[in-house]
């Protein structure tokens, strides 16, 4: 896998996928970039989220039709000094439709344990909490 990501002034910089696909990075503005884009952390973040979706998404295929809304929350801690690593990172899985709770966690359980190469690529401790229908479920 290899992608080029390209300085564009300042602190922004642009990845771009071999399809041609970009992505624009950007410091935020209290630390010298205009914030136009998102920080390379947030990617990170935004990368985890999209990857636990998808392979969610692939396991819960049963339930595609009745599954109204999927949406990932990610809040990452970071370290206080530099490098400013993820120390934890807090996912929430909100998930609308006639979807058994056991079937969510197991997309879950299995996104985290076996599929999704980013959450694997951590070193955060990551925690799941997921809404169901508005509702929190355990697991």
């Amino acid at each position: 896998m290899r992608v080029s990501t390209k300085w564009e002034g300042n602190l922004a910089f642009t990845m771009t996928n071999p399809n041609g696909n970009e992505l624009r990075m950007d410091a935020r503005k209290e630390v010298g970039g205009d914030g136009s884009g998102v920080s390379p952390m947030e990617a990170v973040l935004g990368g985890l989220a999209g990857c636990m979706g998808i392979d969610m998404y692939m396991v819960l295929k049963p339930y595609q039709d009745k599954m109204t809304r999927m949406e990932i929350e990610t809040d990452g801690t970071r370290n206080d000094e530099s490098p400013k690593y993820f120390t934890a990172v807090e996912i929430t899985v909100h998930v609308d439709g006639d979807v058994p709770a056991s079937r969510v966690w197991r997309a879950v359980k299995l996104s985290d344990e076996k599929y999704c190469s980013v959450a694997n690529s951590l070193k955060a401790n990551l925690t799941y909490k997921v809404i169901l229908n508005g509702e929190e479920v355990s697991a």
